[in-house]
């Protein structure tokens, strides 16, 4: 058991370490390639900050606990929304400038809303799960072609800025460290994942619960690290970008690598408990970031409330593992 602790706790410190160094080293070959600050911070930024929950789910479905993998990706969102952007609201009053991200919330919305109607039978499939995989292809293609049209919009603005902000690397360091974090993410990913597993198997609980938690929690760190600069630089919409792209991530690439991987049967908490906190938190964020009477915004009173969510959602969890 200890050993396994000690799994969770360095497996989680090296993931969100090599997580980090990957977005910088990819961020940065993209930059010499010539891709425009939008498309990194669209595609390439939305890709690393998820990259953790997507080699996790992968190894989770590899190993047979594809309701890991489950758990991570709607954990993740739940955390990005109610964890990270409350914390942030909390620090700072998050406004939302860019047309890109509020054309983004409400296909957000749309992938929820699909991602419900795949657990109605109690089991993902492996049709289902191209499906996910599918939509995520198609929605990368669409980001792409919005980088390119809308080069003057304001998280390209943000993305630009915070590049200007950081120590160039030279083309061989990106490269360098795009690879050594990839390779790390999946050392740390696999340790995670054994750690986790054991300590569900000690614990009596089950591998949804424990993606719904540490493991959800931990791969969140890298979007909570950079959301929090962002806000600290004034880049409100490359904070709620991080979140609103890791989220599609979550629910089309990295359920869908897991269930392509291993077909998953889905407990009926998944649907009614999981995924309605998951679609009740996108649409609040829908409200609140698409700004229907004016500029989207979420204040800190909101902020507060969101967190407030997280700690009652993830209290109930922990409240019925110690009652189980």
């Amino acid at each position: 058991m200890l050993m396994a602790i000690l799994a969770v706790v360095g497996g989680l410190a090296l993931l969100v370490w090599s997580a980090d160094r990957f977005i910088d080293g990819a961020a940065a070959t993209a930059r010499y390639a010539g891709m425009p600050p939008l498309l990194i911070g669209m595609v390439i930024i939305g890709f690393g900050t998820s990259a953790p929950e997507m080699v996790v789910s992968a190894f989770a479905s590899i190993q047979g606990n594809p309701n890991l993998a489950l758990g991570n990706g709607y954990g993740s969102n739940i955390a990005n929304i109610a964890l990270i952007l409350g914390i942030t609201a909390l620090l700072s009053p998050i406004a939302v400038h860019s047309q890109i991200l509020r054309k983004e919330l409400p296909v957000l919305m749309a992938f929820t809303l699909l991602a419900g109607y795949q657990l109605l039978d109690g089991r993902i499939t492996r049709m289902e799960a191209v499906v996910l995989l599918g939509v995520f292809f198609l929605m990368m293609g669409w980001s792409i072609m919005q980088g390119m049209r809308q080069r003057g919009d304001a998280l390209g603005s943000d993305v630009e800025h915070d590049m200007e902000g950081e120590t160039q690397m030279t083309l061989r360091q990106g490269i360098l460290w795009l690879v050594v974090g990839l390779v790390l993410l999946v050392v740390s990913s696999r340790v995670l994942v054994w750690g986790a597993v054991d300590i569900a198997s000690a614990m009596g609980v089950s591998d949804l619960v424990i993606g719904l938690t540490v493991v959800a929690i931990g791969t969140s760190l890298p979007e909570l690290a950079s959301s929090i600069i962002a806000v600290r630089k004034n880049e409100h919409d490359l904070a709620l970008g991080n979140v609103i792209g890791s989220n599609m991530f979550n629910t089309l690439a990295v359920v869908g690598i897991a269930g392509s991987i291993q077909p998953m049967s889905v407990s009926p908490e998944a649907l009614y408990r999981d995924w309605v906190i998951m679609a009740a938190l996108t649409a609040s964020l829908f409200v609140l970031g698409y700004g229907f009477r004016g500029q989207g915004r979420i204040n800190r009173l909101e902020g507060g409330l969101l967190l407030s969510v997280f700690i009652g959602y993830t209290g109930y969890l922990v409240y019925g593992v110690l009652n189980a």
